[in-house]
């Protein structure tokens, strides 16, 4: 562990300040919209920018990377994520804020594509599940931490957006300093949605369901609660309790998956989220009253936390079913066609929650949460009574954070990582130092 941490401590550092950035922007840009009265339509169209650039990312950086370098690249786009923030403060619109964060969701797959790929060079088969154990405590917790600076200054100021672009100009420093040589670029080959069904519907189906859903929780928490006249200091607290909820069960839950059908776990997992869901609408019935939000909202905590521990590891537990019914060489290239199919569903999701909200209400952010995830649940039922669970040694569950990207599936210690080919040795070379 101390020498994962003494070679990768630059990263680890330029990550955790760029997700504390990360965090805090989320957040801050949801309240802000409310304040500033764009209609709910209106924010969940400009939230789900940042998908639509993370999914336009994600297909062309690896090219990018090759022709540049790691470095140069991960230079450049920490720097236009730290101009898009400042933009955000000066330039106030629903669709230049869409752009703008088409812009950030490009820039930050690059970052978590460099950030992984650089770690999977550092780490060997030994050390590759604590790599990924120390990577997934740094994004989460920095996440976490980040969304508590939404009380360092009022939304409606610029002095929030200013922090922020602070942190993310922060993060270049360790990483362009250090000594460590970038390493080499290894392409990752994806597979199309077709072979991803066939291979696994419940993984294809349930990527693209749990994509939609997920990307709205995190994306429109913030507005939900700011819709609910909670204070700062509350938004914050909620999206604190969601963050690390997630982060916690990824363990307990995953393990549970290993020792009982997957699909199961899945289906228990999706409908318990579900019913937290429903117990969160309940519970913010009893503290809303007059339009104004009464003093308790104790159980209002107590199911968003229960909901984000059921649903949050289930990409994981998706990815690992998926592997059931595949060889070991494929479980790289099985891990980045979920994440094209998780990437579709999460385009859609933030517009698709505002809408619902626009036209229900801010308790219409948790039907539609509890609409696919019951969907998922169905087709899990469905699949059960199609096909026989199949037993595959290699494959296991392993934590893995919500933002994994392609290149970062090789972190996962039970694959194999993929070795540079071996030049032969060229015969006229081997005749001439003989010795006769």
């Amino acid at each position: 562990m101390q020498k994962i941490l003494k070679n990768s401590w630059a990263l680890f550092l330029g990550m955790g300040l760029i997700m504390l950035a990360h965090g805090y922007q989320g957040s801050l840009l949801g309240v802000r919209a409310v304040k500033e009265e764009f209609s709910l339509t209106a924010t969940g169209f400009m939230l789900s920018g940042y998908y639509v650039g993370y999914f336009i990312g994600a297909k062309t950086i690896t090219g990018l990377i090759s022709r540049v370098g790691h470095i140069r690249v991960f230079a450049a786009f920490a720097s236009i994520a730290s101009i898009v923030v400042l933009m955000h403060s000066i330039l106030i619109n629903p669709f230049t804020w869409f752009v703008l964060r088409v812009i950030t969701g490009i820039s930050m797959v690059s970052i978590y594509t460099i950030a992984e790929s650089w770690l999977n060079d550092r780490s060997s088969n030994k050390n590759r599940g604590s790599v990924l154990s120390i990577y997934m405590i740094v994004l989460y917790g920095s996440m976490a931490i980040g969304m508590f600076f939404l009380n360092f200054s009022s939304p409606l100021n610029f002095q929030p957006f200013i922090l922020i672009s602070l942190f993310m100009s922060l993060a270049l420093i360790p990483i362009l300093l250090t000594k460590k040589k970038a390493p080499t670029f290894k392409k990752i080959t994806g597979m199309s949605l077709k072979e991803l069904y066939k291979v696994s519907p419940l993984g294809m189906v349930g990527s693209l369901f749990y994509g939609t859903a997920q990307s709205a929780l995190f994306s429109l928490l913030a507005v939900y609660a700011a819709s609910m006249n909670f204070s700062i200091l509350e938004i914050s607290i909620v999206t604190f309790l969601v963050a690390i909820s997630g982060a916690l069960s990824q363990w307990p839950i995953g393990k549970f998956s290993d020792s009982f059908d997957r699909r199961r776990v899945i289906i228990y997992t999706t409908f318990a989220a579900s019913f937290f869901g429903l117990c969160s609408i309940i519970a913010s019935g009893s503290m809303f009253f007059d339009g104004v939000l009464g003093s308790s909202k104790f159980w209002f905590y107590i199911s968003i936390i229960l909901f984000a521990f059921a649903s949050l590891p289930m990409f994981a537990i998706i990815f690992a079913h998926t592997n059931d019914y595949i060889t070991k060489d494929k479980f790289v290239a099985a891990g980045a066609g979920l994440q094209f199919a998780f990437g579709l569903g999460a385009i859609s999701g933030p517009f698709l929650c505002s809408l619902l909200m626009n036209i229900i209400g801010p308790n219409g952010y948790f039907v539609f949460l509890i609409f696919f995830h019951g969907l998922i649940g169905a087709f899990g039922i469905y699949r059960m009574r199609i096909r026989d669970t199949q037993d595959n040694p290699d494959s296991q569950f392993t934590p893995m954070p919500q933002t994994i990207t392609p290149i970062g599936m090789e972190l996962n210690p039970i694959t194999e990582p993929i070795e540079e080919p071996i030049k032969p040795i060229d015969e006229t070379v081997v005749e001439e130092n003989k010795i006769y």
